[in-house]
C-alpha cells in the first residue's frame, strides 16, 4: 500500500506536517448555533479539518431496556444506547450548512458513517473522505460502501484485533478506496495516558505500509504531541466551545484555544523530527567556536615547560582539543607565547 495518499489539496505523509482534525461529534449540544460556533472555532485553531458524526439513534442501534443495550459504567453509565445517540447525534438537516461553513472557512469537512444510508447522505455533500469509526471498523460491508465511493478512507483501530484489522484493509483495498490510512485509538472515554500503548502506532506502520495517526481520548494534549515522534501523521481530538457546558463528550475534549495549543505543539513536535544525522561534522554551526580546547593561560617562555598551569581546557575552541592534553605536558614551548594564545602543534618544540 502506499505510505501517502490526498485528502482534497492536502498530502497525508509522515513526511508533511501532521493532518490535524477537529471532532465535533455531540459537542453542538443539540443547537445548531453552536455546531456553527465550534466550526468557527475550529478554524481559528488552525486544525486542518473538521468531522461530524452522520446517523440517527434509529440507524445505529434499536430502543430496547435489554441488558446489553444498556450503558453499565464509564461517563455514560445508565443510559441506553438510544438514548445516547439520540442525544448526541447531528441532525443530517444541518449538514449541508455545516458543511457549507467549515469550506467557507478553507476547511475540510467530512464525517463518520454509520450506515450505508449515511454514506449515500454525505455523497450528495460530496464529502471528500470517510472516516470509519472504532466500533464500526468490523462492519466490512459499511467499509466496501465508503470505499466505492472512490474516496479516501481513515479507519480507527480502537478495539479491533489485527485480524479484523487486516479484514478491514481488504475490504477499503478491494473496494476501491483513493488510499487510507489507519488511525491507533484506544476506546475508553476518556483514555487515560499509561493506557494509550503510543508504540502501537510504529507496529501498525510496519505491518500495513500505510499512514497512520492517532484518535485520541486522552485529556489535554501530551499524548498526541508524544505521537507525532512516533510517525503519527493524523491527529483526531474532540473539540467543544467549553467543557463546563457540558455535553455526551465534554469531558474528553479540548476548548478552542486548548486545541489551537494542541496544533501548534504538534506541528512544532513535527518539525523538530528533521532527517537523522549521519556525519555530525559540524552539527554546532558558529557555536562549535565555544567548545573547549588547549589554551595557554600564562606567559611562557620558549623552552619553557609545558604544565598544567600554564596549559589548560577551556572555552573558546580556537585551540588544539582537549584529548591531547596528556600529550603536551612535559614538552616545551618553540617561542614565546603570551598569555590567552590558542596553542597549535607549532608552538610546541618537541613535535
Amino acid at each position: 500500500m502506499s505510505q501517502q495518499f490526498r485528502i482534497g489539496d492536502r498530502v497525508i505523509a509522515t513526511d508533511q506536517s501532521p493532518y490535524i482534525i477537529a471532532e465535533l461529534s455531540g459537542n453542538h449540544n443539540g443547537e445548531l448555533g453552536r455546531a456553527l460556533a465550534l466550526v468557527d472555532a475550529a478554524a481559528q485553531t488552525g486544525a486542518d479539518a473538521v468531522k461530524l458524526q452522520t446517523y440517527t439513534a434509529d440507524t445505529i442501534t434499536i430502543v430496547s431496556d435489554r441488558p446489553e443495550f444498556r450503558i453499565e459504567d464509564g461517563l455514560w453509565a445508565g443510559r441506553t444506547l438510544h438514548d445516547l445517540y439520540a442525544e448526541a447525534s447531528t441532525p443530517w438537516d444541518w449538514h449541508e450548512e455545516l458543511f457549507a461553513r467549515a469550506r467557507g472557512h478553507g476547511l475540510h469537512v467530512f464525517s463518520s458513517p454509520f450506515d450505508h444510508t449515511a454514506v449515500d447522505f454525505l455523497e450528495t455533500l460530496d464529502a471528500p473522505a470517510y472516516k470509519i469509526a472504532s466500533f464500526e471498523l468490523v462492519d466490512t460491508p459499511l467499509i466496501t460502501k465508503a470505499a466505492r465511493t472512490g474516496k479516501p478512507l481513515i479507519m480507527s483501530t480502537g478495539i479491533a484485533s489485527y485480524g479484523e484489522i487486516d479484514d478491514a484493509c481488504r475490504a477499503a483495498r478491494e473496494g476501491g478506496a483513493d488510499g487510507f490510512a489507519l488511525l491507533h485509538c484506544i476506546s475508553a472515554y476518556p483514555a487515560a495516558p499509561e493506557t494509550m500503548r503510543l508504540q502501537t502506532i510504529k507496529t501498525l506502520a510496519a505491518t500495513y505500509g500505510v499512514p497512520v495517526g492517532l484518535s485520541d481520548h486522552s485529556l489535554g494534549s501530551a499524548v498526541a504531541v508524544a505521537s507525532i515522534a512516533l510517525g503519527a501523521c493524523i491527529i483526531e481530538k474532540h473539540m467543544t466551545l467549553a467543557r463546563a457546558d457540558g455535553g455526551p463528550d465534554a469531558e474528553f475534549s479540548l476548548e478552542p484555544d486548548e486545541f489551537k495549543q494542541l496544533v501548534a505543539d504538534c506541528r512544532m513536535a513535527h518539525s523538530a523530527l528533521g532527517e537523522p544525522l549521519y556525519d555530525r561534522k559540524g552539527i554546532g554551526g558558529a557555536n562549535a567556536q565555544f567548545r573547549r580546547s588547549l589554551y595557554v593561560t600564562q606567559d611562557v617562555k620558549a623552552g619553557e615547560v609545558f604544565n598544567e598551569t600554564n596549559v589548560r581546557s577551556i572555552r573558546p575552541g580556537l585551540g588544539l582539543v582537549p584529548k591531547h592534553l596528556p600529550d603536551i605536558i612535559g614538552t616545551t614551548a618553540a617561542d614565546d607565547i603570551a598569555r590567552g594564545t590558542p596553542l597549535a602543534w607549532g608552538l610546541i618544540a618537541d613535535r
